[in-house]
Parts: C-alpha cells; structure tokens; sequence
C-alpha cells in the first residue's frame, strides 16, 4: 500500500489549522462588528433623544436587565410590556423613578435627607433628560385607621374649607340658624329707623368682680363717658348724668339701678341722610359699644330696643365658630374626645352580641341571654314585648330602626340588651362577669359621634341640610350632583366664596368617576383599599394639583378595572398627558396598549433569560415585527382560545338573601369542580359577595370560627364536597434576601437532605442544617448568609458589597466542597428551576417536587431568587405551584382566587389557565374575581354583578355559560366578550 508523503500531510493539517483559525476570526469579527454595530445604533439613539429631548436611559443592569439603552419620547403616553418577570418593573421603577428620586433627595442639604428613607443608587451608566419623577404603584400606600378616601384625594379638605367658609350653623335644641351680628347688621339697624328719630348707641352696664358701683363708674367717667340709660319695663328710658349720680349716697346709686336695664350711652345721633363722615362715626362708636360691651350692645330707637351679639350664640348654648380644623378628625381640636377621631372605641360589638341576624329574639338571636340564669332577660323581654309592639318571631335582619332601638335600650316594660350590660358592669367584681364583658367586647361604633369622628360641634354646622359627615358617607357618584344642586341654593355672597372651592371639589370627584370608583364613600378608610383603588385614588391626587412637565410612572393602573371603566382611565391619562407630562405606564391591558403612543416590549422571557428591549415603536409597528410576543397577541396572530367543552357540574353551594354592602337580597348559585368566574363592573359587589360572605360564612360552618360574616339568609349545599378553602392572593412570599421559591414549596428541605448523604459531608459530620443559610453552621460567618455585606453611609444610600469572605457564595468552603454530581449548593441555588428537573432527574421526589413551578410557567427562575424581587404575578403563580405540589394535602379544597391576572402578559395567562385546569383535574374548585375576558371566556360558568356600581349595582345579573352570557343585552361584560 502506497503511503501519503509526509510533505502532504502536513500540508494538509495546516489547511486545516487554517480554516479553524478563519472560521474562529470570521466569528470574532462577526461579534466585534455585531457589538460595534450595537455601539453605534445606541450612540445614534442617544443623539436623536437629545434633539428631540426625550428621555434617554444608557447601560441599565438593575436586577435582570442587560445592559438596556432605550429613549423615552417626552409628552407622550409610553407603555412598558412583556411578560411577568422580564424586567418592566426594573426598568420603569427601580430604575427610571429611583435615578429621578436620588436626583431629588441630593438636591436637598444634609440635615433634611436625615429624616428620609435611604434611596439606592440604581445600577445604570447615567439617564439624560429625566424630569421630575412620580410613581403611583400598585400597592395600599397608608395602612394608618385615620387616612381615608377623602383625605387622600385631598377632597375632604376643600370641604371643610366649604363648610368653614358657608356653612350654617343650626342650634340643636331650637333647629334656628345660630349667627352672630357685627357693625354691617348694627348700621342695617340704624338705616332702617324713621327719618328723624333720635337714635341712642348703647352699651350694657357691667359691674366687674372686685369693684362696686362708685368704682365701675368713676372708671366709666375716666374712659370718657358721661351718661347712662336706664331702661324701664314699660319702654320708656331715662338718661342719667354719671358725675351728678355719683354725687348721690351708695344707697341712693344702688335703688337708682336696682330692678331697670342700665346701659352705657355710647353715642346718640339722628336719623337723615348720613355722609361717609358720620358713617366713619358711627362705625366706631359700634365698635366701642361692643368692646365695653365684651361683645353686647343695643340700638335704642325712640322707645324700641334693638340688641345685637358678636356672641356665637343661641338658646343659651356658645357655639364654636365654624373654621377648617373644627372639621377635621386627624386635630384635636376637631376630633371626637371620645373616640379621638378613630370612629370606634373598645365596646360592645353588636356583631359578636347578635352573631345570626337570621334568627328573631324567640330563636335565641341575642348571644348572651342564654344560660339557666341569663336566661331571665330574655323571658323578661318576650313577656313584656306585646306591650310595646315588637316583634318576637321576626328575624333581627328584618326588624327596622325603631324596633332594632327598642331591643337594645329597652322599654318603660322591659329591659334592653344595654341594660343587661350596664348590669353586668355593676358586678365586674365577679370574675364571671368580668370574663362574659370580655367575650361580647370588640371595636364598635364611637356611642357619641356615631361613627363620624368629629365632635358635636362640628356636626352642628350644615349645608343644604347635611353635615360635613353625612357627606363622607355618601358614594362619590351621588355627592357630586348633590353638590351641584346645593350650589344653586347659596346666596350670590355665598357663591362667590365658595366659587374656587367648588371647582377644586368637582375636578377632583370627576376624575373619581373617570376612573372608576364613583361606589366609593369619603369616610372609606385607606387601608380596606384594594391596590388598584389605591393606585388610581393617588392618580386623582395627581390629577388635581395639575403638574406640568413632569414623569408620572403606573404600574398596571388597568387592575381591578373592568374593561368598561378602562375606556375612562385612557381618557384620564391622556388629559394628564395633555398638561404636559411623560406618562410612563406598566401594562398588559390590550385597550391600553392600542391608545399608546408608544410602546417598549422587554423580553423575550422572564428573569435571567428576559431584561432585554425585544421590541419599540406604536401599536401597528409591534404587530409587524415577527420578534414580539406582544405584537403577535395584539395582531391575532397568537390568541388565547376558548375551551371547546364546557365541564358540567352537580355540586354547588347557594349563597340566599345576600345584602352586605349594596347586594340586593340575591340568591347566587356557586359550582364545584369547576372554574367559575365572578364579574362584573368595579364595585358591583364582587368582592363582597365572595370574600365577605362565602368565604367567612364556609369557614365558620367548616371550623366554627371565621371573621365577620356579611348579611345573608343562609349558604347551603353539599359542604361535604370541600375539606377547606384557600385564599391565594398576590401579597409577596416574603420581604428577606432569605426566602426563596424552593424554601416556600418545600423542595429546598430535600435538596439539603440529599447533600447530607454525600460521603464528605458525613465524614464531615454535616447534617442537613449545614446546608442553609438561615442558621449557623454551614453558613458565612462574615455576612451571615446574605452573599454581601451593607455599608452604612451617613446620609447617602447604604452601599452594598459583595462579602470577601465566600465571595457572594454564602456558605463556608468546607460546605460548598460537597457536591453533588460535581455541583455545589451555591450552584444548586443558582440553576433555574428547568435546569434542576433535569439534572435532579435521577431523584424523582425532588424533580417532582419542582414540577409544579414549571407547570405555573416559572420555569425561568432561579431557585435562590429571593423572594423579594419576585413580580406580584410571580409570587401568586409561586403560591399557585405549592398547591399543586405532591407535598401538599389532595383533600378536596375551594380555591378563591381575587384578579389572579395581575401582573400577567397574554402568554402568562394561557400558562395560569393550564395551572387552573390540573388543579381542576385533581378534585379541586375554583373561584375566581376577574375582568380579563381571557379567563372568562375560559370559565365553566359566569357570575355577572351589576349593572352598575355602589348603589346601583349588586344585582345578579346573569349566571351561566360563557356563550350565554354574550347575548345579554345588559351586561357590559357581555358588550367586551
């Protein structure tokens, strides 16, 4: 066999050396002029920003973004998009706001940025152009008692202004109107007289403590007065020369004064056509006489007397003079002295007193009158009823104000449940009796105030009939046009004050309308807020103090919102964009999306695999580009379908008689083993049919013990079908660096169960303690788990640093020398949750222990992710996953679900539906509060309040299948289906 010259093979060999050298250049090259490419694009992006001065972000890296240059046009309406987790809120808040926030805080000297929170540098090369920032987030901003709707949206304080200014102050005991005359009213006197008669300007007589009568006279003289009248019971009057009198004995003084009306004579003048000059006069002299008087005086015209008061008074009551501060309960001056402007005190609670307002007295509807001796107060009340007309047999919830009144204070025939209290009172001395006061007292309506939390007083002060609290309990969306009405009944004075005041009002609860929440009153408290009512109550703030070139950021305004009241919340962007500012808006709503200016879509996946700028342009624009996921939603390209089968059902629960709230005694049927859907505008009664009665009504008839349960007749069905009922919400898993997804579903305590049997570890004697970083022992020392150390800086934000001792990797070297498979711990916690499934796959309990997060789509995050940079639709798909985990219970369970959608992308959603359905399939019921026709389409079955919200809303408007609901003519929902 002829064999190959050396010379040729080598020859060869170095071809092919030549070949990898050119195709690895060929590479370097294409990489080198991708990033040049890349410089260059940005660097153009940079000097087209600045001419058009936009807002120009270089080199963002907070949290999972890479490296994100993009601009922002100025003035316009921008909405931020992607899928949960790609790095929209990192972009938006935790980078554009924070940079406009620090920007704001170094501004300020350094004796101020001591009393405010420490705000951290974001992790960005610079951003150009950025003005004045403002976040309104998704979250309850105020959890204090005393912070209420009106006061958030600053409407309360230009109604008590309102009040203070026009209102009426009406005497309780007469209903007159109090008022309090002053020179205008005295010379309106004066210009009503005769012509011709004598006029007389008098001051009342006082005799000072610690003088007599010489004395009070000799001073009199000495202030210049010369003459006092003495008024007779028959009209006459009698002028006495003060010198002359006191030349008289004090016996003589004291008869001359004795039984008659004296007066100081002040001033006397005629009554013709005055000129300014004696206008001027007579003026003063008023305004002595009201001085000597201490704010008394009187007009004696011919034989008439005329008194008039600076005084606040009447029916011998000093009323306060109405000013803002009487109106408000967060000052002393104002608040209740009983409650101190909460609205409730520690009492009796009538809730825990008559805990089934279904049953009537005769059926034991009164808690306490039970027992072999308390009995009596009950037999006492039933004995004694007919005598006063009460109804016995009538069930508490239907008795009426009057008769509600007699149960609790009694009658001249009976004793009343506050008089079987007011005798427990008297024997607390008994250890029995102090233990039943205990178990009937809890937070109850302030007795004095009646809930309004301002002191009589100021209650007293009205306008078209109504005090300022009555008010606050009215719905927004009834006190405008109340308002409106009451404007037209103010004298032209009185409008002309009220003038500015009222326009501030009406601005303020038309954008409340605008957006959506014209059900809520001004009395509501800030902390039973939902997020998205929160959010848009801060954008009517917003609204109100009309603020021009400035950067308002969102995030998910749309939430809670039905798609009827986004149409309204797109008007309210656009008029605050229309004064002049940037509106940057995080959101998945498709209405939102379509009426935007412009829109950046981040991608193309969440966390690590996300943080990049797939997509930027208009509506039409991201349609067109074959990169964007959201492009190919809003294009129809890629579409969420609705499920060809409807699964029927034969178990149910029946809530009957439902009247919480605006509900308008509805009889709602709820099916189990399938996916139903509650709807319905916002505030037509969702939230109070599902989570303020079924919820607690289930729970008190499965545990016995449950929160107040909302006014219904009764819930029945076959409760046997449950074991119990979860509530998964969107609140985060936890606040720590230290909590994780894979320590909330229980995978974690496997994982280190697993490296405790690795050889080492046991020659080691490392048991699976060793392994966490939330107690000694395996962990750092230095850093104590964290991965990093804080710096504190004095005044400026603290620095962050990674610790030198395990270099970020929080367990000591001996512990991340155990491996598995040739990975560490700290590498365990850094793979993301589809990277472990496969590499745990020899380990099925722990691979199938991870399964469910990537059923919920959050296959993309790490295991060590903590849980605080977790999104709100994150953290509710983490919770979703710990139910469908095999660790978990199977016991058939009710799943209540409250706007599972938010913070989700169209692709999210399809994965949430996947999710709901196992959860389906493995015996479980689902409830779900929702507006996104996603999930309703998918629904089993539809629950659809309204038509409207607050007062007219809390009927049921339809229930049935998805296809159904579509041809009813009055629901909204069935318009956007």
């Amino acid at each position: 066999m002829q064999t190959e010259k050396p010379s040729i093979r080598k020859k060869s060999a170095e071809n092919v050396v030549s070949k990898e050298k050119s195709a690895v250049n060929a590479i370097r090259s294409k990489k080198e002029n991708k990033a040049a490419q890349e410089i260059e694009d940005i660097q153009q992006m940079e000097v087209l920003a600045s001419k058009r001065q936009d807002i120009f972000i270089k080199g963002a890296r907070t949290h999972n973004l890479k490296n994100v240059s993009v601009a922002l046009p100025r003035n316009k309406l921008i909405v931020v998009t992607g899928v949960s987790g790609s790095g929209k809120s990192s972009l938006t808040i935790d980078t554009l706001f924070a940079e406009g926030q620090r920007r704001y805080a170094e501004s300020l000297n350094a004796y101020v940025r001591q009393f405010m929170a420490r705000m951290d540098k974001p992790d960005v090369d610079y951003i150009k152009g950025l003005c004045p920032a403002i976040a309104i987030e998704q979250k309850v901003t105020t959890r204090s008692p005393r912070s209420t709707v009106g006061s958030m949206t600053e409407i309360y304080d230009y109604l008590r202004l309102l009040y203070a200014r026009v209102g009426v102050t009406i005497s309780p005991v007469s209903g007159q109107e109090v008022k309090k005359e002053d020179v205008a009213d005295v010379l309106k006197a004066v210009g009503n007289a005769p012509d011709g008669s004598r006029i007389y300007i008098l001051s009342p007589f006082k005799q000072h403590s610690g003088r007599d009568l010489r004395e009070e006279m000799d001073i009199l003289i000495q202030k210049g007065f010369s003459r006092i009248s003495l008024q007779q019971t028959n009209g006459s009057s009698e002028l006495v020369v003060l010198e002359e009198l006191l030349q008289q004995s004090d016996s003589a003084i004291k008869k001359k004064l004795a039984k008659k009306g004296v007066f100081v004579l002040i001033d006397r003048i005629k009554k013709r056509d005055f000129d300014e000059q004696d206008i001027h006069r007579m003026t003063d002299s008023i305004e002595t006489a009201f001085y000597e008087g201490e704010d008394l005086m009187s007009l004696l015209v011919e034989q008439t007397l005329l008194s008039f008061s600076r005084k606040f008074e009447l029916d011998g009551i000093v009323f306060e003079q109405p000013v803002p501060n009487l109106f408000s309960f967060n000052n002393p001056y104002g608040a209740c002295p009983t409650c101190e402007g909460f609205g409730q005190v520690l009492g009796i609670d009538k809730d825990l007193v008559i805990p089934d307002q279904r049953l009537s007295v005769f059926e034991g509807a009164v808690a306490p009158w039970k027992g072999e001796k308390l009995v009596w107060w009950k037999k006492q009340f039933i004995k004694n009823a007919h005598k006063f007309d009460f109804p016995i047999h009538k069930p508490y919830q239907e008795l009426n104000a009057a008769q509600k009144r007699s149960l609790w204070n009694g009658d001249v025939d009976a004793y009343g449940i506050n008089d079987f209290f007011k005798d427990v009172q008297q024997n607390l001395y008994k250890i029995q009796f102090r233990v039943l006061q205990s178990r009937y007292r809890g937070r109850t309506d302030c007795p004095d105030c009646e809930g309004y939390r301002l002191r009589p007083e100021a209650l007293y002060v009205k306008l078209g009939g109504l005090h300022i609290g009555e008010l606050c309990r009215m719905p927004v969306a009834d006190l405008k046009p109340w308002l409106d009405q009451m404007i037209l009944t103010l004298s032209d004075t009185q409008q002309k004050i009220a003038a500015r005041l009222l326009i501030e009002l009406q601005q303020r609860m038309q954008t409340l309308l605008d957006v959506g929440l014209g059900y809520l009153t001004l009395e509501r408290m800030a902390n039973t807020l939902s997020g998205g009512e929160s959010q848009r109550i801060q954008l009517t703030r917003s609204l109100g103090s009309n603020l021009t070139n400035s950067l308002y950021i969102l995030d998910e305004p749309s939430i809670g919102l039905h798609p009827r009241d986004t149409d309204r919340l797109i008007g309210v962007l656009k008029q605050l964009k229309s004064l002049g500012n940037t509106i940057v808006v995080v959101e998945h709503d498709e209405m939102i999306m379509r009426q935007a200016d412009y829109i950046i879509d981040m991608g193309p996946l969440a966390a690590h695999l996300g943080g990049e700028v797939i997509a930027k342009g208009t509506a039409a624009e991201l349609m067109e580009n074959p990169k964007s996921l959201t492009g190919q939603y809003l294009s129809g390209d890629l579409s969420i379908e609705a499920p060809k089968k409807v699964r029927s059902f034969t178990n149910s629960i029946q809530v009957k008689g439902a009247r919480q709230n605006n509900l308008k005694n509805i009889d709602v049927q709820f099916p189990l083993n399938v996916m139903c859907v509650v709807t319905g505008v916002s505030g037509s009664g969702k939230t109070t049919l599902v989570k303020q009665i079924l919820y607690p009504g289930i729970m008190k008839q499965k545990s016995g013990t449950a929160e107040k349960v909302g006014l219904h007749q009764s819930i029945t069905g076959d409760l046997s079908q449950i074991q119990t009922v979860e509530i998964v919400d969107q609140n985060p898993i936890g606040k720590s660096s230290r909590s994780n997804p894979v320590t909330y579903i229980k995978a974690y305590d496997e994982i280190r169960q697993l490296f405790a049997k690795q050889y080492l570890a046991k020659v080691r004697g490392f048991t699976a303690g060793f392994f966490s970083f939330n107690v000694d022992g395996g962990r750092c020392d230095a850093c104590k788990g964290e991965g990093e150390q804080t710096v504190e800086m004095q005044f400026l934000a603290d620095v962050h640093l990674l610790c030198d001792v395990c270099k970020g990797k929080r367990f000591k070297q001996e512990v991340l020398e155990v491996t598995y498979k040739e990975k560490s711990i700290h590498d365990i916690l850094e793979m993301s949750v589809d990277e472990a499934i496969e590499f745990f796959s020899e380990e099925k309990g722990l691979s199938a222990a991870l399964e469910p997060l990537r059923q919920v789509g959050l296959g993309y995050i790490k295991l060590g992710q903590p849980s605080n940079t977790l999104s709100g639709g994150e953290a509710q798909r983490v919770k979703l996953a710990s139910f469908l985990s095999k660790n978990k219970p199977t016991a058939p369970t009710l799943f209540i679900f409250d706007e599972p959608t938010t913070g989700l992308h169209f692709h999210d959603i399809r994965k949430l539906l996947d999710a709901f359905n196992a959860l389906i399939n493995q015996g479980h019921s689902l409830i779900i509060i929702e507006h996104n026709t996603d999930v309703i389409k998918s629904a089993d079955w539809v629950i659809d309040l309204g038509p409207e919200a607050g007062a007219d809303g809390g009927h049921l408007v339809f229930a049935g299948t998805p296809q159904a609901l579509k041809k009813v003519a009055g629901s909204y929902t069935g318009k956007y289906l």
